[in-house]
């Protein structure tokens, strides 16, 4: 199973064990660029794009494999691409025997039902999720202030209006850490704040999605990482600043 970043592969992974009573590892495995948790028992591998281009130019016929699953594939980048593209190339000419499925809770199902399918579209399956009521609230920034400025002030009055914990998106590691910096400052002490990026270490990705204990609040500030995949419990209240850095390639100078 493919997914679009390292802490969804291992997050998915947890879940996916845990559903079964087991640690990763054992039935369900991951592996990501800087981490490996397979066994000899492991028949569900989530892996990052990385890990399946690589698979696939070794060996376009995936041995051993019976189904590739393309979680959140409206997400579109190269190695997504890439790697639907090498996994449909090896269907038709080497493994007509391999099923390939992609999800998404967004993207235009019939076009990928077509992408999909040989002479006609693949079936399409639908699952009816969860819905929650959601109150939207806008909180224009002022003309003089800065986006952490504005970010820090709507955080400190959900924090006041609102019980549970709060998930934070920012644009970048940069308007996290003044973020943080502001809100350690100004916040209650039973209140814990946790930056979340790709950017960070294992085990502070790990922290900043482990619940909160009893008693205590947390602000998890998040770059859009946190967008798709995850999922942070306790979580009531979400402020957006509204901005995200995406990179873009320009053909004239070669440079992204």
């Amino acid at each position: 199973m493919l997914e679009p970043r390292r802490l969804a592969a291992r997050a998915a992974a947890r879940r996916l064990a845990s559903l079964i009573g087991q640690e990763p590892g054992e039935l369900v495995g991951y592996q990501t660029r800087d981490e490996r948790q397979i066994g000899p028992n492991t028949r569900i591998e989530v892996v990052t794009e990385g890990i399946l281009t690589r698979r696939l130019q070794n060996d376009p016929e995936l041995p051993g494999v019976g189904l590739v699953i393309f979680d959140e594939v409206h997400e579109r980048n190269l190695p997504t691409d890439i790697g639907l593209a090498l996994c449909l190339d090896a269907r038709k000419n080497l493994r007509p025997d391999l099923r390939v499925l992609a999800m998404s809770a967004t993207a235009d199902t019939h076009h990928f039902a077509k992408l999909l399918g040989d002479t006609e579209p693949a079936p399409i399956i639908s699952s009816i999720g969860r819905q929650h009521p959601v109150d939207i609230i806008w909180a224009p920034a002022g003309k003089q202030q800065r986006l952490d400025e504005a970010v820090t002030a709507v955080t400190i009055r959900a924090l006041q209006e609102n019980v549970g914990d709060i998930l934070v998106f920012l644009p970048g590691i940069g308007e996290i850490n003044r973020v943080q910096q502001e809100l350690e400052r100004l916040v209650k002490p039973d209140t814990d704040i946790y930056p979340l990026a790709g950017a960070l270490s294992l085990a502070d990705q790990d922290r900043a999605l482990a619940p909160s204990p009893s008693g205590r609040r947390r602000v998890v500030l998040s770059t859009d990482i946190a967008e798709t995949s995850l999922t942070v419990d306790g979580v009531s209240v979400v402020v957006d600043a509204g901005q995200a850095r995406v990179p873009r390639y320009d053909p004239r100078t070669g440079m992204t």
